[in-house]
């Protein structure tokens, strides 16, 4: 299946910020594909048993993004990286959420040898590195959009570079060190320096 004209996407993103309600009929079929991508893309790195689901995925998304008001969309790609931001967040929260029903929830806390822990899941990968990006976020913003346009959206070096407004070769160099930096601190535990 080809994927939808950017522009045509675009005049309709455009269309549906600027208050549109029949923009955004005619956006999501145009859009549905490439969102179940991308959460198929999310949901494969997820751990079997997981009670999120693609299409589930996809339809959190969606709500979290018609919920979104007043957003000046720029372009497909612009939409996509949103979308994926939006997707981390669902993946990060059940995630979390897992944790913390593991961790016995309300329950009252009781101290155990961490030799008696089960080894970290991918649930417990996916909260680091969203605390990781957290923290790249805070220290460089850009290389933070960077890996959130092209790990969590799949966008190419030149649409991540248009929706930044920066060269490819500026988009090169800051993957390669965002990510040389996300390895840094993921090996060691994200423990402070």
């Amino acid at each position: 299946m080809p994927l939808p004209a950017s522009a045509d996407v675009t005049s309709l993103l455009v269309a549906w910020s600027e208050g549109d309600e029949t923009a955004l009929a005619l956006l999501v079929p145009k859009v549905y594909a490439e969102l179940h991508r991308l959460a198929h893309h999310h949901m494969r790195a997820e751990s079997p048993g997981r009670t999120l689901q693609t299409t589930a995925l996809v339809n959190e998304a969606y709500l979290r993004l018609v919920d979104t008001r007043r957003v000046r969309w720029q372009s497909r790609a612009h939409f996509l990286g949103v979308a994926a931001q939006a997707m981390r967040r669902i993946l990060v929260d059940a995630a979390r959420a897992r944790g913390a029903r593991k961790r016995g929830g309300t329950s009252p806390r009781v101290s155990l040898d961490e030799s008696l822990l089960p080894a970290p899941e991918r649930g417990a990968s996916l909260v680091a590195l969203d605390d990781a990006l957290t923290t790249l976020a805070s220290v460089d913003p850009r290389k933070s959009q960077v890996v959130e346009l092209r790990y969590f959206a799949g966008l190419s070096v030149a649409e991540t570079a248009a929706v930044l407004g920066v060269s490819a070769e500026t988009v090169q160099r800051d993957w390669r060190v965002a990510k040389a930096w996300l390895l840094r601190e993921l090996s060691s535990g994200g423990t402070p320096r």
